[in-house]
């Protein structure tokens, strides 16, 4: 079987390292990327199947990365799950049906909630 390819857009070392761990686990290929400025390089680099998108970070924000995926040919159909420690209905309402991303993953986040969210992106 071949291995779906993630690409994690996130600062926290530590959240990426979870991530991969799970991700990983469930026979998914991980690619990262701590800094927002090189995500579509990298994305260029390992053509993923689906992106994992922190909203807060120092060098652009994640909804900025977020509109240059979606205006990019090669990545606007590309399934973008945010992963964010903004966890208001609010926030989940304007990242699901305004923006449009196709999952929203509020941290902390269990690990099962991370494997289903991502095998749903692919699901779909």
């Amino acid at each position: 079987m071949i291995k779906k390819r993630i690409l994690i857009v996130e600062d926290d070392e530590d959240i990426t390292e979870i991530m991969t761990m799970v991700l990983e686990t469930e026979n998914f290929d991980v690619y990262s990327v701590s800094n927002p400025l090189n995500a579509l390089e990298e994305a260029r680099k390992c053509n993923p199947q689906a992106i994992l998108l922190d909203l807060t970070m120092p060098q652009m924000s994640g909804w900025e990365l977020y509109k240059k995926l979606r205006s990019d040919p090669d990545f606007s159909t590309i399934p973008v799950a945010i992963v964010t420690a903004k966890s208001e209905e609010f926030d989940a309402v304007v990242g699901l049906h305004v923006m449009r991303a196709d999952a929203y993953i509020t941290k902390p986040f269990g690990k099962q909630q991370l494997i289903d969210s991502v095998k749903k992106l692919f699901s779909e």
